[in-house]
């Protein structure tokens, strides 16, 4: 039976399981060693959203598997057209192993999932970011060595990462404080369904409008822009709501000393964090990036049977 990863809690039982073999994977690639398990596999990637780390992780962790990536345009696509998303699943289905799907919609994505007979993963929607949460919590396993007895704050926007990064901290067992200005909350769904979990695994999850109170004595803080992609209209009041949650160095003095800055990136500098921070030594946001393609190939391996 095929596997989606449409939302992080798909791999619920198998977070851990994938974090390990991202590692893994990651060792092998620094000591060159060819692996190449996914030969004669082929990737369907639709994006129709602009991508940097998403698209280039995929394409290398595809090639660096043995197999083959296939970048595909809605504007390229008989889908931009006016093909349905249920045919187009369906034809791909008979071409490629597994398909990548970047959207605006969290409904499409699932829509495309439950019409294709291969697996389709999740690359970013209106919903969720589970693949950039598996490379988060990589590089925080890196980092710390654990996730109980954590503190992870985030300050910023209730979007899709802060969704799937409650519902990814809530199943490793890592306590997380959220902090965001008044209407800019997750779903109250996702955090319901956050804190259930966390009550199975030992972990808190927090929804506050106080930066310090997520701040303090936090082993991770974590942050990400204001203006997500579909927000631009809003930019001008959101900039203006956020003011107060940037992280800069006087927020930052509330956490650990040893403290990890993470950002999934684009940074808008100056904005949500200030060049003093992401460019400290306490900032991980490049090994976060590099560990985009690890754990790509490792949820590659995952769903791809093989």
């Amino acid at each position: 039976m095929k596997r989606d990863l449409i939302s992080i809690t798909d791999v619920r039982a198998d977070l851990l399981d994938i974090i390990d073999m991202a590692i893994f994977l990651k060792k092998k690639s620094r000591l060159g060693e060819v692996f190449e398990p996914l030969k004669n596999k082929s990737l369907a990637m639709i994006f129709e959203k602009p991508s940097t780390r998403t698209r280039v992780s995929f394409e290398v962790a595809m090639t660096q598997l043995g197999g083959h990536a296939l970048y595909l345009s809605p504007r390229d696509m008989q889908l931009g057209r006016g093909e349905t998303i249920e045919d187009t699943a369906r034809v791909l289905s008979r071409y490629v192993d597994a398909i990548v799907y970047r959207a605006y919609d969290n409904k499409m994505v699932r829509k495309l999932a439950e019409h294709a007979t291969v697996p389709v993963i999740n690359a970013l929607d209106d919903r969720e970011h589970p693949c950039q949460i598996v490379a988060d919590l990589m590089t925080i396993m890196e980092k710390k060595g654990r996730f109980r007895g954590l503190k992870l704050a985030y300050v910023g926007d209730g979007n899709n990462v802060a969704n799937s990064l409650l519902l990814g901290s809530a199943i490793v067992g890592m306590d997380m404080y959220l902090a965001c200005p008044d209407g800019y909350e997750p779903p109250v769904e996702v955090v319901k369904r956050a804190k259930d979990i966390a009550e199975e695994t030992g972990a808190e999850i927090v929804i506050t409008h106080d930066p310090v109170e997520a701040v303090r004595d936090a082993d991770v803080v974590y942050t990400d822009v204001w203006v997500s992609m579909g927000d631009e209209a809003e930019k001008e009041r959101r900039e203006r709501d956020f003011a107060p949650y940037q992280v800069n160095e006087d927020l930052v003095k509330h956490a650990k000393p040893h403290y990890i800055f993470m950002h999934c990136l684009p940074a808008h500098r100056g904005y949500e964090v200030t060049d003093e921070v992401i460019d400290s030594k306490n900032s991980v946001v490049f090994d976060e990036a590099e560990n985009r393609l690890h754990a790509q190939k490792a949820i590659l391996l995952h769903l791809i049977p093989h």
